[in-house]
């Protein structure tokens, strides 16, 4: 079996590679638990920049849905708080965190994207925030902190699939570029994550955020523990199939 999270280091650059290409990139239990160990070592590495991307026609698809049928409510609940403690790692990270996305970016993906300090898109990627849609509250307030309590609210009521152009416009993604210039995108990065002290980068990431640990897993944690969820993540495919 290949490596579900593809693993690069080369000085201060730590570029990490989601492996599924298969599955879309999909969320399962090892490329979360891969993704965390990755950013732990990258905390103690000197990484200064950390770069996330997918391999094969996309960023990822989010949750891994495979499996429902046979998963309780108390597994998938769990998966979720793995889910938004990767998220907090990333948004929390001593380090400059960079987005690079192409193709499908949907869920608990889109989630870890708002959670990086740069994003960076293709025109033509595809982002979906459907969590609502089965009453997971995840990284919610994190998307307001990027884009604004009232363009958050918008995009997750409607769930609607949007374009890179549309998302650079919103926020969420700061920067439009196309796959072909990605490594011009990510030595730029670097030599901006690179210029202050590592102890001034670190202090200056701490203070341009809030940080809100504990009380984003609670509101996670109540979601998720309604009773039916996977029910309503059943109904949710259900009527995802329909429309397609």
């Amino acid at each position: 079996m290949p490596n579900e999270l593809l693993v690069e280091r080369k000085g201060a650059l730590t570029v990490l590679t989601l492996n599924r290409p298969d599955r879309l990139n999909a969320f399962n239990a090892g490329l979360v638990e891969a993704l965390i160990e990755a950013l732990r070592a990258a905390a103690q590495d000197g990484t200064r920049l950390c770069v996330f991307r997918g391999s094969g026609k996309g960023f990822s698809g989010g949750f891994d849905f495979g499996g429902l049928d046979e998963m309780s409510d108390g597994d998938l609940a769990l998966r979720f708080l793995r889910i938004e403690l990767l998220l907090q790692a990333v948004w929390s990270a001593p380090f400059s965190t960079l987005a690079l996305v192409h193709g499908a970016c949907f869920g608990a993906a889109a989630d870890l994207v708002s959670s990086c300090s740069r994003r960076v898109t293709t025109p033509d990627a595809r982002f979906r925030m459907p969590g609502l849609r089965f009453g997971v509250v995840l990284g919610t307030r994190r998307l307001a902190a990027v884009v604004g309590m009232d363009e958050a609210r918008r995009l997750l009521e409607s769930s609607s699939v949007f374009d890179g152009s549309r998302a650079t416009a919103s926020g969420f993604m700061q920067e439009l570029a196309e796959v072909e210039a990605w490594p011009d995108v990510i030595d730029r990065v670097l030599a901006e994550a690179t210029a202050l002290p590592d102890a001034a980068q670190r202090a200056l990431l701490a203070e341009t955020r809030e940080e809100r640990p504990d009380a984003d897993l609670a509101a996670l944690a109540r979601s998720v523990a309604e009773p039916g969820l996977r029910q309503r993540m059943q109904a949710y495919l259900e009527e995802v199939r329909r429309k397609n």
